[in-house]
C-alpha cells in the first residue's frame, strides 16, 4: 500500500497512487482531464483536488431495497 503524504505530488507518484501509467497521466494533465498545474515543465499535482476528483468520478450508487 503506498503511503503518500505530501500536499503536491510528481507525475511518477501520482502515476503510482493511482495505478495508471505515466504515459496515460501526462496525456490526461495535458488535456486538462485531471487537475493539475504546470511548473516551469514539470507536473504537480495537488493530493486533496486529486482525491475529490476521484471522488466526482465514481459511480457509486446508492439503492434502496426492500
Amino acid at each position: 500500500m503506498v503511503v503518500i503524504s505530501d500536499k503536491w505530488l510528481t507525475l511518477d507518484e501520482l502515476a503510482e497512487y493511482l495505478k495508471i501509467g505515466r504515459t496515460n497521466l501526462y496525456a490526461m494533465a495535458q488535456n486538462a482531464t485531471i487537475p493539475a498545474t504546470k511548473i516551469g515543465n514539470q507536473w504537480r499535482f495537488d493530493r486533496e483536488k486529486i482525491d475529490r476528483w476521484m471522488d466526482h468520478k465514481s459511480n457509486y450508487k446508492t439503492r434502496s431495497y426492500k
